[in-house]
């Protein structure tokens, strides 16, 4: 009796507070929806979207590689005027640094004591010429009394020996004449080549001497072409003259040590005819026409020597190129558009680019900028650009 009266009022409890209790539930899940809603949502809000990146596609392209090196610019022509005959400057007809032609007068030297050599030297002429006619016609009287059998055999040997004596000194006062003329000419100093002058070492008024110890009145340096030296690795040495048949149409270009928008075009003149052994390297000249006349000899140079043929290769821009520690990367942007490292091997300069000889492949793309801001296996959004992959490839 106990027993039903309890179970009676459990099961009046139990029909009294279900809808008490399924309200509280019901409330209870409502806030559960509301809550996980409410934060999906704000978390989709604070989610930022993926960076914008700058991407190339890499394009096997044609060019003509180059190789660079150091030298010095030398004259193709030069001279050091020195006076060939001795006496006192006169005149210096010239400004220092003046452009000269070949034949305009530098100096004169006091002709007057070489002009009076020379009258000396044709006076000489005069007397030996007389005396060689003498001497002729006594060979002559000597030959026809000889054959009459009217002088000896000596006696005409005598006159045929002098006349030939006669006939000697009148040549060497022909040379004589000759010498004096020739000394009169160089008192006249002209330039030897066309070029640039330096100044005058020695002014009007100075004595100057002749021979070996003459001393170096100017100089004169033909600019309008220089030879630009330099060596040339023996693997570069080997690839080029294999390469090529003529070397004056191998290409170099030359810049400036400070000035790398000016540049030169010339060609391979001439290499050494030995490899130097200590240093593994041969020496090469190009030559350059100089054609806005700033080239000047002693001025240090960059030369680049080109590849005798077009090469196809992969051109990545500088800005593209990481450095981590001794190592080069570039980022490459996959088909998911995700970020990855990758270590690239470099080859030469060309217009901006580096040459990529190993690490990436064609049709790979490479983020171009905000490499500082880039991690590998990040989600990007590429945006495509024009380089000069894109340029050439176009051509």
């Amino acid at each position: 009796m106990r027993f039903a009266t309890r179970f009676v009022h459990e099961k009046l409890f139990n029909f009294r507070t279900l809808p008490l209790v399924l309200a509280a539930l019901l409330s209870t899940a409502s806030g559960l929806y509301y809550t996980t809603g409410a934060r999906a949502d704000n978390d989709a809000q604070a989610t930022p979207p993926p960076p914008t990146v700058e991407v190339t596609e890499l394009v096997p392209t044609e060019i003509r590689t180059w190789t660079r090196f150091s030298g010095r610019l030398t004259p193709v022509e030069s001279a050091e005027i020195k006076p060939l005959v001795g006496g006192t400057i006169q005149q210096v007809l010239f400004e220092e640094g003046q452009r000269v032609q070949q034949g305009d007068p530098l100096f004169v030297i006091d002709p007057r004591p070489h002009e009076a050599a020379l009258q000396h030297a044709e006076a000489e002429l005069a007397t030996a010429r007389s005396r060689e006619r003498l001497a002729r016609d006594e060979l002559e009287r000597a030959r026809q009394l000889h054959d009459g059998k009217l002088i000896s055999r000596s006696i005409f040997d005598t006159a045929t020996s002098d006349h030939q004596v006669a006939t000697a000194n009148v040549q060497s006062a022909e040379s004589a004449v000759r010498q004096a003329r020739l000394n009169l000419e160089y008192a006249h100093i002209h330039a030897p080549i066309s070029g640039r002058v330096g100044r005058a070492e020695l002014t009007a008024g100075n004595v100057v001497g002749a021979g070996a110890s003459a001393p170096v009145l100017t100089t004169i340096v033909a600019d309008d072409r220089l030879y630009a030296e330099f060596n040339v690795d023996e693997q570069t040495y080997i690839r080029s003259v294999r390469s090529i048949q003529k070397q004056e149409e191998m290409p170099v270009e030359l810049t400036l040590a400070d000035d790398d928008n000016q540049i030169y075009r010339g060609h391979i003149h001439a290499f050494d005819n030995r490899l130097d052994v200590a240093s593994g390297t041969i020496r090469a000249r190009a030559i350059f026409v100089n054609t806005d006349g700033a080239l000047t000899p002693g001025m240090y140079a960059n030369i680049s020597l080109g590849s005798a043929s077009m090469q196809a290769a992969l051109l990545v821009p500088d800005r593209a190129i990481g450095t981590n520690q001794n190592r080069k990367f570039v980022y490459v942007v996959d088909a998911q558009n995700a970020v990855q490292y990758r270590e690239v091997a470099l080859g030469n300069h060309f217009q901006a680019h580096r040459v990529i000889l190993s690490g990436v492949e064609a049709g790979e793309r490479i983020a171009v900028n905000s490499l500082s801001h880039l991690r590998p296996s990040a989600v990007v959004n590429p945006v495509n650009v024009t380089t000069l992959n894109n340029q050439l490839a176009a051509q």
